[in-house]
């Protein structure tokens, strides 16, 4: 049988580092993952914020908010992970503004998404034996082996993040295609050098939210 496994070469990691030109929105459905209507270049993985939806309770539901697009469909349509069954119908405006990504370029190497749900007891004087249930989910961490070059966009974008300690968008893609986003705060960035080695160092994310796989 063959294998359907995932190659790692070929991956790329993106940190978002500012916005693009804002979509126009013509329509949105009601929908588990609602569909938007406008002319775009996204793709899946990206991020978008939306703004000036009409009033309702559409608009209190995106307006200001960020979503994950999860699908596209050539240039005119895009899905984002959004449950909008629930509230108002679309009828007018609305702008859809992606964020913009650095490559951080020269990663060796990466591994995260280590963290586990909290276990909550819940044992009590009836129990027979101990009792748990799943609390929050903790997608842990996420780190980059790297080698160091001081000048590439990217870890410059890594270095101002972790200096202002600000929480960043993430986006891993792989070679399938397949884009997992997320957010995260950039905790350290050691270096390392011997002889006869290149000068190297890693990257630690901690993961803030959950992981979106499109």
């Amino acid at each position: 049988m063959a294998s359907n496994a995932i190659t790692a070469q070929g991956s790329k990691v993106y940190i978002g580092s500012g916005t693009a030109s804002a979509v126009t929105i013509t329509g949105i459905t009601n929908a588990y993952e609602a569909e938007v209507t406008g002319t775009h270049a996204l793709s899946k993985g990206d991020v978008v914020t939306f703004a000036s939806i009409a009033a309702g309770t559409l608009a209190t539901l995106l307006n200001g908010n960020s979503y994950v697009v999860i699908d596209v469909t050539g240039t005119t349509k895009f899905v984002v992970k959004a449950d909008t069954r629930a509230v108002s119908t679309w009828s007018s405006g609305g702008t859809a503004t992606p964020v913009t990504w650095t490559q951080i370029k020269e990663v060796k190497s990466f591994s995260g998404f280590d963290g586990k749900a909290t276990e909550l007891d819940t044992t009590n004087l009836d129990s027979t034996a101990k009792e748990f249930k799943l609390g929050l989910q903790d997608f842990g961490s996420f780190k980059m082996d790297t080698n160091v070059v001081h000048g590439d966009p990217g870890q410059l974008a890594c270095v101002a993040a972790k200096a202002a300690a600000t929480i960043k968008q993430f986006k891993l893609l792989l070679a399938d295609s397949s884009v997992g986003t997320f957010y995260a705060l950039v905790t350290d960035m050691p270096e390392q050098g011997s002889a006869n080695s290149l000068y190297s160092g890693s990257i630690g994310l901690k993961i803030t939210g959950s992981v979106t796989w499109a």
